[in-house]
């Protein structure tokens, strides 16, 4: 059996001692380490789920291509409209003039309104898509008198005649301008949007957009005209979706 000297029984027992003074400390500081994560994980994670159920902010364009969406909308019952007068078929012309006013109050007063006066100008003073902007705004107008007078004529349209035709014609030309009008505005025009102002701009146009149409409408406009547009459709018999699915 190897002597073992008194020098080297110290260190070992200094070896032992200090390791297991370390296992100590390691298990302690475990013990007062692992609430303080585990605490901070919980108040990340309260902080993530915060976020998420909070409601997203719709960006202007966002805000705008929605609005354009109940007005593709109030196409479809124009054409349905037309597609009755081209078959002789009876329905209560009310449906068209119930149209006609979402036009005139949401898209004409609100939503164009909303482009002449905040994006458009925006567009001009960077000097980009200058004639398209020119051009859309000739054509808010155009729509503008189309709309007065399918407003004027649609209570006489129900039976063949006169007032029936200016609805039918206003109804094919105001289609035939605002859908490429929309699809020019949500391809060309809105995307660019955020290139051509500053991030504090770009909010407030939505924090704006947000208050006029609550002034205008007494709350959430677009969902009280989707609500509008969507009784109309059940109205002149498109409110299916499933009927547009090609056999």
């Amino acid at each position: 059996m190897p002597l073992i000297r008194p020098a080297d029984l110290v260190a070992e027992i200094d070896k032992r001692r200090f390791l297991k003074a370390a296992s100590v400390v390691a298990v302690a500081g475990g013990l007062v380490l692992s609430p303080a994560i585990a605490l901070a994980a919980k108040a990340d994670k309260g902080e993530k789920a915060d976020k998420s159920e909070k409601e997203p902010e719709v960006s202007p364009p966002e805000d705008l291509m929605r609005e354009h969406g109940v007005l593709n909308r109030v196409l479809l019952v124009y054409e349905a409209a037309v597609r009755k007068f081209s078959a002789n078929e009876d329905f209560d012309p009310a449906v068209i003039t119930g149209a006609a006013e979402i036009v005139r109050d949401f898209i004409e007063n609100y939503h164009e309104k909303s482009e002449e006066q905040a994006v458009f100008p925006r567009f001009k003073q960077a000097g980009k898509l200058v004639s398209l902007v020119d051009t859309l705004m000739t054509q808010h107008d155009a729509g503008r008198r189309v709309t007065a007078k399918i407003l004027q004529a649609a209570p006489g349209s129900r039976k063949d005649g006169d007032e029936r035709r200016q609805v039918v014609d206003g109804i094919n030309a105001f289609i035939a301008m605002y859908r490429p009008h929309a699809a020019r505005e949500d391809t060309d025009l809105f995307p660019l949007l955020r290139k051509i102002v500053s991030p504090h701009e770009y909010d407030a146009m939505a924090e704006d957009f947000e208050k006029k149409e609550h002034q205008m409408f007494g709350g959430d406009g677009f969902e009280m005209m989707v609500h509008r547009v969507a009784s109309l459709e059940q109205q002149i018999g498109i409110a299916d979706l499933n009927q547009f699915t090609p056999r």
